[in-house]
């Protein structure tokens, strides 16, 4: 297929304060099989995902563990790489904003800004929220707390260094309404323009000097750059923009990004904050940002201290790669929060992968093998029970694209499915072991299987953006290969005589809600132990040090003193001061 030009999409790059829950995982997921279905369109993607290394609630929990803050972030930014690649995930671009060419470029951007005069010096005095990295005035609070998180905020006061928000704001109300496409769902739309555009926005804070780790304002170095103005402008540093005009290649190609998709919880920044920043650098907005909801468990928000966390290592390790990547993206609504609970995930499991799926598999290949040795072949004996199965088949594809074409990813995976569930129904309608039994109809039963074999194999080609390991396997097992998308609505494209697979592989075996969760439980008693261990080594007692009888001044007299430079300090492991 010919290509239809750049994509270029993100993901929110993942804040490094702990290992990423199946609910941060989800998007990666979903970024991942956009960008699949997107490059089976045949669009030249480039799709980034990353880490954001900086802020105050790092350092804490950096100080806490008695490391730096940069072996925090290189332990965590190793942590959300491996769960990333566990998933399968065909990023092009794993970014950490602790890499030295983002800090260069942020610094110059930070420059730049302040030349123009949108940025300058102040003083701030409010409310933080440190797990946030966000700035609140009284009114903006709910019910004293944090608005976004729900959590206590600090007072706050400090020099600073401000951004115009205002200077662009009817020019950004603008750009929103008339590009009807720039925020989705529409919901969220609504939500920026009424809560924060609409009544004004105060100019953004945009430095902080209370705490150390971050980027350095250059120019006034007890300054570091805020949180997410450094985070955000990875979308434009990582690609190769350059503040002095000298961008790269890459950059000139994929900027404006085509999608921005991020979790709804931070949908302000990003449709707010971010393209006031571009329109300050005179740059592009993005094309779209689209605020997924959230992946509950159980109806709560995961949250360690609640100790209802789910991590998608321990979902691998229990039902595999796909059949994770299926419940995440079946189960995500378009605008309302999903559930996830242990329980859903087994049932999911077994009536979808094991029943709809695997069982048609199986079922197929085993016949094929069983009547005709494995060989499979259209014999033109055709019955109008066909017509329907093929019409569901061809139109599948058609169908998927309109859903994904809206971002719609579990309605997309569900008109998949809907093939094989056809599929399933044509075996029932058409009953080869009856036909087996009968030699005058032994080419029908032959079309019978052929029919299914193609029907699977545009099944699993449709599959593959959201379950690439076992759209391969199924694919193998049939012998042919993932067919084209511009062909995904012919019918009978599979080789006359070819041979499947002797043996079929068994893709997705039922399971037992109660071995499940004797194993969900053993992994909740080995995590507690673990962090009870952690906490002793955290208490242990510092050296014991025996204590020595006093010197006189005479001996005191002895001693030689010398005077040095202090060249660098380190964090002692284990100590909090």
């Amino acid at each position: 297929m010919s290509s239809k030009g750049k994509f270029y999409m993100t993901t929110a790059i993942a804040y490094t304060s702990g290992k990423p829950h199946i609910g941060n995982t989800y998007e990666i997921v979903l970024a991942d099989a956009i960008a699949r279905y997107k490059r089976l369109e045949g669009y030249d993607v480039y799709f980034q995902t990353g880490t954001d290394e900086h802020g105050q609630k790092i350092e804490l929990k950096a100080e806490e563990k008695g490391i730096t803050p940069k072996q925090f972030v290189d332990e965590v930014a190793g942590e959300v790489k491996r769960i990333w690649d566990l998933m399968n995930t065909s990023y092009d671009n794993f970014v950490r904003t602790t890499d030295e060419d983002h800090e260069t470029q942020v610094k110059k951007i930070f420059k730049k800004l302040y030349d123009k005069g949108d940025i300058y010096k102040g003083s701030y005095e409010g409310l933080y929220c440190t797990p946030c990295e966000s700035f609140w005035t009284e009114s903006q609070l709910v019910d004293g707390k944090c608005p976004d998180c729900g959590r206590e905020v600090q007072p706050a006061k400090e020099e600073a260094y401000f951004f115009k928000m205002s200077k662009y704001a009817d020019r950004l109300i603008e750009h929103i309404n008339t590009h009807p496409e720039f925020i989705q769902p529409v919901s969220r739309k609504n939500e920026m323009m009424n809560n924060f555009l609409l009544p004004g926005l105060q100019d953004l804070c945009v430095s902080r000097t209370s705490f150390s780790w971050g980027i350095p304002v250059d120019f006034d170095p007890k300054h570091v750059v805020y949180v997410w103005l450094d985070a955000l402008t990875n979308y434009i540093t990582k690609i190769g923009y350059d503040a002095d005009g000298n961008s790269s290649d890459l950059f000139k190609k994929n900027w404006p990004a085509d999608l921005h998709l991020i979790g709804k919880d931070i949908i302000r920044f990003h449709t707010i904050y971010w393209p006031i920043f571009l329109m300050a650098l005179d740059l592009p907005l993005p094309k779209q940002v689209f605020g997924h909801p959230w992946l509950l468990q159980g109806g709560e928000k995961m949250s360690k201290s609640k100790g209802n966390v789910i991590y998608a290592d321990d979902m691998v390790d229990l039902f595999g790669v796909d059949a994770t990547r299926y419940f995440v993206l079946h189960e995500m609504p378009f605008e309302n929060d999903g559930i996830i609970t242990w329980e859903l995930v087994v049932e999911r499991f077994n009536s979808d992968l094991a029943n709809i799926l695997g069982n048609l598999v199986s079922r197929t290949i085993s016949m094929s093998n069983k009547y005709f040795d494995g060989v499979v072949k259209s014999t033109g004996a055709t019955e109008e029970v066909d017509n329907d199965l093929k019409a569901v088949v061809t139109g599948a594809r058609d169908k998927i694209a309109d859903k994904m074409s809206g971002l719609r990813v579990a309605d997309a995976i569900t008109e998949v499915f809907n093939v094989f569930r056809r599929c399933n129904k044509y075996i029932d309608e058409t009953t080869p072991w009856t036909l087996a039994k009968d030699e005058a109809k032994k080419d029908r039963l032959a079309t019978v299987l052929y029919n299914l074999t193609e029907a699977i194999t545009i099944g699993a080609s449709l599959l593959f953006s959201f379950m690439p390991e076992t759209s391969e396997k199924i694919l193998a097992q049939l012998n042919t290969e993932k067919r084209s998308l511009e062909n995904m609505n012919t019918f009978g494209l599979y080789p006359n005589g070819n041979k499947v697979t002797e043996k079929p592989e068994i893709l997705f075996a039922r399971m037992d809600i109660k071995d499940v969760m004797e194993k969900v439980e053993a992994m909740k008693a080995a995590a507690a132990a673990e962090k009870q261990e952690e906490k002793k080594e955290e208490e242990k007692p510092g050296m014991d040090v025996e204590k020595k009888p006093e010197i006189t001044y005479d001996d005191f007299a002895k001693l030689q003193f010398q005077i040095g430079e202090i060249v660098k300090c380190e964090a002692v492991p284990k100590s909090k001061k």
